[in-house]
């Protein structure tokens, strides 16, 4: 058993979310989870809104209310439809808990104390007209290193490069096009050179992340600069110093807060549900496991940016340093990236109408049709395009086709002429020889979701899905009505290679494995969902918010990830479809519905 954090992405509460953000963090982070739970680690899966930095106070501004209230609202629809599509976090929290400030600017503290936050003068970008600071991320143009057009003023996604808003060129508001004004302003910057050698040793030995993910983080470590920590900015968390902490127009980097979140979630998780020092577990112990989901867009905060963080807070960058009250820090073992999800051969714009949300997804659709797309057509290492049309022929063909298909006719067949699990008598070659794949499939898949090949894993689990269809085809049970004993071993090997499956794919179709298991008998549970719980600020009675957590006990509420014989004489009664079929209207339906926002 290893301790296994699953650090997942915080998604940024400013407006609902689309199904090209959990194509990136949510369903891979928790198939991952569930996966490892199964087979006995000991999982910890944390996440929460971001709800600081320049985009919600716009969105507050633009909306007519406070940018606590705009957090608030988008919090709990968050949480709804994460909860929905079935992620099993141990704890879904926010960064505006008093919790998470603590932790943030302990963490602070130690990196300025360490001698890793230096205080610059630089050149900040005000808007003409309203005489505002204008944060970097609000700014765009030409980037001065390759040319796209479109890059912000923090960086630039086509290169990767880090970028400061006055190297742009032609920089103009993305509020309102104005070219902003640049004037001077003291904040306090992390030191990444002083960082960059310790930066270099700890990525040289991360050999087995995906190639894509390992390229870019090693390109980062070209062009370090020191990097702001703080902002011209009147929502976050303050400064904890003399002099800044008063100082109503400072605060610190969203980007410098929210990677922290992993670390306060795990702190919020233990004070409410354990004695409170148990999260040291997962980040104090060297032979725990940390693994950071997200999409490509956050590479560098994660390989870069947070393993700094850690690394100056643990004082072992090139200034030496002694690590705070939260003792030596782990860094990352893995971080995860997809690339980018499009739709329709569009990329996702809310604004210009090319987008799904998680909810109205999930209001007309299974989850485990949109969780079984992006595991076996998302963007894992590549970029790939939702389509209506992708994704009613993956539903039908595969879903109900193949997977739904063998575990209806199994349970009628076995119902139809026995009423409940059959025994088996002696087993054939061609029965073993089922038996020996699906058995074979737990190291198979399991391997490829360990190793985050998931859409390999769900391939191979497909496949056996498959080899059990043609099974049941070749052995024609249907036609052995006077061969009692073969029949009943036919149906007892087909039940037991489909119990296998169910097992395989549950990390992926956790909502259909409960009704797998409930179509041939089973009663115990086996693939646990998350649950919303409304809580209590731990450090300010006055706030209440929702969290998303659950109980993932192995062999209580989790099934093991191996062969679990199938019972003869457990009852079975009439199945009903598993899957729900696609009608071909749904997608001209849909695209209409895209064009009508268009």
């Amino acid at each position: 058993m290893t301790r296994i954090l699953s650090a997942v992405a915080w998604p940024y509460a400013n407006g609902p979310r689309h199904i090209g953000h959990v194509a990136g963090f949510g369903v891979p982070s928790d198939v991952f989870s569930r996966h490892m739970r199964m087979a006995g680690h000991d999982v910890l899966m944390v996440s929460g809104t971001d709800e600081h930095g320049t985009p919600i106070l716009v969105q507050a501004e633009q909306e007519g209310v406070s940018p606590q209230e705009l957090a608030d609202r988008y919090n709990r629809v968050i949480v709804e439809d994460l909860t929905q599509l079935g992620l099993t976090y141990d704890l879904f929290t926010r960064t505006t808990t008093r919790n998470h400030y603590a932790v943030v600017q302990e963490m602070f503290r130690t990196v300025h104390k360490n001698g890793y936050m230096i205080e610059q003068t630089t050149k900040g970008a005000i808007s003409p007209s309203t005489g505002r600071t204008l944060p970097d991320r609000y700014i765009e143009g030409t980037c001065p290193i390759c040319g796209y057009d479109g890059a912000r003023g923090d960086q630039c996604d086509n290169c990767g490069n880090q970028l400061d808003a006055i190297e742009l060129i032609n920089p103009h508001s993305r509020i309102n096009g104005e070219v902003p004004k640049f004037i001077e302003t003291e904040h306090f910057f992390l030191d990444l050179p002083a960082l960059s050698t310790a930066l270099g040793q700890w990525l040289g030995t991360r050999t087995d992340w995906r190639p894509n993910v390992l390229k870019f983080s090693q390109n980062l470590l070209e062009d370090l600069r020191p990097r702001a920590m703080t902002r011209d900015i009147d929502w976050g968390i303050p400064v904890p110093l003399p002099g800044w902490e008063e100082n109503g127009a400072k605060r610190l980097y969203v980007w410098f807060d929210a990677v922290i979140g992993y670390l306060s979630a795990s702190v919020e998780w233990a004070r409410r549900f354990g004695t409170g020092e148990e999260w040291q577990q997962w980040w104090g112990d060297p032979a725990a496991m940390q693994y950071y989901f997200m999409g490509k867009d956050n590479i560098t905060f994660h390989s870069q940016i947070w393993p700094a963080e850690l690394l100056a807070y643990d004082g072992l960058g090139d200034k030496g340093g002694a690590p705070g009250k939260f003792g030596k820090l782990q860094l990352p073992t893995e971080v995860v990236s997809s690339e980018y999800l499009t739709m329709e051969g569009k990329q996702f714009s809310s604004s210009r109408g090319v987008v799904i949300y998680v909810r109205d997804m999930l209001a007309r659709y299974q989850p485990d049709a949109l969780r079984y797309f992006i595991a076996v057509a998302g963007p894992e290492s590549a970029d790939s395009d939702f389509t209506w049309a992708e994704f009613k022929r993956r539903t039908n063909d595969e879903l109900v086709a193949g997977w739904g298909n063998l575990v209806n006719r199994t349970a009628n067949l076995v119902h139809k002429n026995f009423g409940e699990i059959p025994a088996a008598g002696e087993l054939t070659e061609l029965d073993r020889d089922l038996l020996a794949q699906t058995s074979a499939g737990f190291d198979t898949v399991g391997t490829a979701i360990a190793g985050q090949r998931q859409r390999a894993g769900i391939n191979e689990a497909m496949r056996l899905v498959g080899e059990a269809n043609r099974y049941l085809s070749e052995a024609a049970p249907w036609k052995l009505k006077e061969d009692r004993e073969r029949q009943g071993t036919v149906l007892h090997t087909a039940a037991q290679a489909i119990g296998d499956l169910n097992t395989m794919l549950a990390p992926y179709l956790p909502h259909s494995a409960q009704a797998v298991h409930a179509a041939f008998g089973g009663t115990s549970a086996v693939a646990p969902q998350p649950r919303i719980d409304e809580v209590t600020d731990l450090d300010d009675p006055s706030r209440h918010y929702p969290i998303i957590t659950g109980d993932y006990r192995l062999g209580e509420t989790l099934a093991a990830w191996e062969r679990s014989p199938v019972v003869a004489g457990t009852p079975v009664g009439p199945a009903t479809p598993v899957f729900t079929k696609l009608d071909d209207g749904i997608v001209e339906e849909e695209l209409d519905r895209l064009r009508s926002r268009a």
